[in-house]
């Protein structure tokens, strides 16, 4: 074996570091690299407006019954833990809904306006604060849906894309002149109600709807019932075997 060169490892470690020095005071050491600027999120797309369609009368409620389409609609308003619930097992079956938002519902909870819309789902304007609209001047119903239009509008950019009227399932005249001047070329009613608002037991919301529902029907739901959640699987699950498909309001109309 050859001995070892102590020194001349010295010497060699030393020049390699003498080059270091000099390369790095002459600028030719390698530069950290900057990190990429963020880019900005872009911003939300607004969601889409009412639409007049040719055709239809001012107050709709039901699609073409040659269709093997439903519209599941729900009024916006309670626990908003079963709000998510509800849209969650509606797109875990790839069905698609409406929500008719209360206005006051939205000031507390402002974040499900976004969550409706980001699963795919219509949305739109239950007046402000869910009274009887139709025992309103036309001056007052005018005032209380653009109140929850203006809360639609600030979170999405839109009025939302339809208007049912609170606490009735026909609008009054008056009522149907406001919503026309507030923005909504149709009021939006149905020709399925599942009575969940009462609390019978989701069998008996199933019934409610499965007896009557067909080609076309626009149905009446509940957020903020426990009966709705426990029901609306089994609901989806049937409507799936009668061939029915669970699509948004404007789907199903247009």
């Amino acid at each position: 074996m050859k001995p070892i060169d102590r020194r001349g490892a010295l010497r060699a470690g030393a020049a390699a570091a003498l080059a270091g020095a000099l390369a790095t005071a002459c600028g030719t050491a390698p530069r950290p690299t900057a990190p990429m600027p963020r880019r900005p999120a872009p911003a939300p797309v607004a969601a889409p407006a009412p639409r007049r369609l040719p055709g239809q009368p001012a107050e709709i409620a039901h699609g073409p019954r040659d269709r093997p389409r439903v519209a599941l609609t729900f009024h916006g308003q309670g626990d908003p833990a079963l709000a998510r619930t509800l849209l969650g097992q509606a797109e875990k079956a790839g069905a698609r809904v409406t929500v008719l938002a209360v206005g006051s519902w939205l000031d507390t909870y402002p974040d499900l306006a976004r969550r409706v819309l980001d699963g795919g789902h219509d949305l739109g304007n239950h007046t402000q604060r869910h009274i009887d609209v139709n025992a309103m001047t036309e001056t007052e119903a005018l005032a209380e849906i653009e109140a929850c239009a203006t809360r639609l509008r600030r979170l999405t950019g839109s009025i939302g894309t339809w208007f049912r009227p609170s606490r009735t399932q026909h609008a009054a005249p008056a009522v149907l002149r406001a919503a026309h001047r507030a923005g909504y070329p149709h009021v939006l009613s149905y020709d399925v109600d599942s009575l969940d608002f009462t609390s019978p037991g989701a069998p008996a919301v199933v019934r409610n709807v499965t007896g009557s529902v067909r080609p076309g029907s626009v149905v009446s739901l509940h957020f903020g019932y426990p009966d709705t959640a426990a029901a609306l699987p089994l609901l989806l699950a049937d409507l799936d075997r009668r061939g029915l498909r669970a699509v948004t309001t404007t789907e199903l109309l247009t």
